[in-house]
């Protein structure tokens, strides 16, 4: 049984009812219990155990409140607007060597509370007509008072995929990853586009190969800033490879054994993996298997 993917397993009640009943928002901002998560920006701030750190909920301090939704013993848990000015750093190396501290369900938190947060902060203005738009909704959507404009949260599909041909997979890597890095190719969708007809452009753009056989194996939420990792496999046509090197710097196709010893940190092997919290590393394992 492989463990469950980074960011997910959130069992909060995201309480929707509560989001737009601004009498039933009120009333939770005003729940004796109620908490708010610690921000640094949108990286979280560590407690002395390392886990995330909630504080009892200041409905005064005049930011902006979101609800994250309503745990088991039926306790608001809310997340503040970041200050305007504040720096916003989408893929901040700080965060990334703390996340190791979180358990799993406290990650799944974090994430979603991240992405909310960085997506607000990027989106004060309305996207119509230009003038200052306000949280509402809970805080799961911003309204315009100009225009009446109302806009939401997105989310950015991105597929990750691995290529099978002749008992190999292939991996590549960006010129910024570190020194012996791969992963599976990713690419975000276009408009107009399916799951599988992105796959098979991303790979015929990267790598140059022709796929067929496209499948699902599993999603995850990426909260850098706000994507939705769709894993997929598929069948290439050939071993062939021409490769866009303004994406790829390097690609190559590796056996079971070649994966297996990556997956195992052994010194031979011939790349390095994704971390344990990345799908990519995820389906190298499905694979393996």
């Amino acid at each position: 049984m492989l463990r469950p993917l980074g960011f997910t397993g959130n069992r909060l009640d995201r309480a929707d009812q509560v989001r737009v009943d601004p009498d039933a928002f009120s009333a939770a901002v005003a729940h004796p219990r109620a908490l708010c998560l610690r921000l640094d920006g949108i990286d979280f701030a560590a407690g002395e155990g390392g886990g995330l750190v909630w504080e009892p909920l200041d409905s005064a301090d005049g930011h902006a409140l979101m609800l994250l939704g309503i745990d088991e013993d039926g306790t608001p848990r809310f997340v503040r607007e970041a200050p305007s000015g504040t720096r916003i750093d989408a893929r901040s190396r700080t965060v990334m060597r703390l996340i190791p501290l979180l358990s799993g369900e406290e990650l799944a938190l974090y994430g979603g509370a991240r992405s909310l947060v960085d997506w607000h902060a990027r989106h004060r203005f309305c996207a119509v007509c230009g003038a200052p738009s306000t949280l509402f909704r809970g805080g799961w959507g911003r309204r315009c008072d100009a225009c009446g404009a109302e806009h939401f949260p997105r989310v950015d599909p991105v597929v990750i995929m691995l290529a099978e041909h002749d008992g190999r997979v292939l991996v590549g890597r960006q010129p910024g990853f570190p020194p012996g890095f791969f992963s599976a190719l990713a690419g975000f969708l276009e408009p107009g586009e399916s799951i599988e007809e992105a796959v098979a452009r991303e790979l015929w753009e990267e790598a140059g190969i022709r796929v067929r056989d496209v499948t699902y194996v599993a999603s995850q939420p990426w909260p850098f800033p706000s994507s939705l990792m769709i894993g997929c496999r598929a069948t290439a046509e050939d071993a062939a490879l021409t490769l866009d090197t303004t994406e790829i710097e390097a690609a190559m196709w590796v056996d079971r054994a070649e994966v297996r010893a990556a997956l195992a940190g052994d010194m031979g092997a011939p790349f390095m993996v994704p971390p344990p919290l990345a799908i990519a590393r995820h389906l190298l394992e499905l694979w393996a298997e």
